[in-house]
This record gives structure tokens, C-alpha cells and sequence, in this order.
């Protein structure tokens, strides 16, 4: 799921960028801080935050 929040501020920060915009606050809403957004959703994903649960009693492997 943060995989795709990351994915989406990347292209809401593409598309700003694109357009020359900065939606009327410069400080909070420029390219930069999107994309350091979306660089920490990544990272919150990769990391395992997030993640579903399983359905085979919370490991993700199986003992022989």
C-alpha cells in the first residue's frame, strides 16, 4: 500500500513540476518535499511497514 502512496506523490510531484506550479505555498508544496515524501513511503515499504498480514500464522515461509 505504500508503494503506491509513494508512486502517486511521485507522479502528483511530476505533474507539478511539469506545469511550473506550486499550488499557491512555495514552502510546503514544492517538488522537493514531495518527492522526500514518496522517498520515505518507499522506504517505509521496503522496510516491511505496512505490510498485510498473512494468512499462514504470520510467517511468510513454510517448515518441511
Amino acid at each position: 500500500m505504500l508503494a503506491i502512496v509513494a508512486a502517486a506523490v511521485f507522479g502528483f510531484a511530476l505533474l507539478l513540476d511539469l506545469l511550473n506550479s506550486n499550488l499557491g505555498a512555495p514552502d510546503l508544496f514544492n517538488w522537493n518535499t514531495l518527492v522526500l515524501i514518496g522517498l520515505l513511503c518507499l522506504a517505509l515499504y521496503l522496510a516491511g511497514v505496512g505490510r498485510g498480514g498473512t494468512t499462514s500464522g504470520g510467517r511468510w515461509y513454510r517448515r518441511r
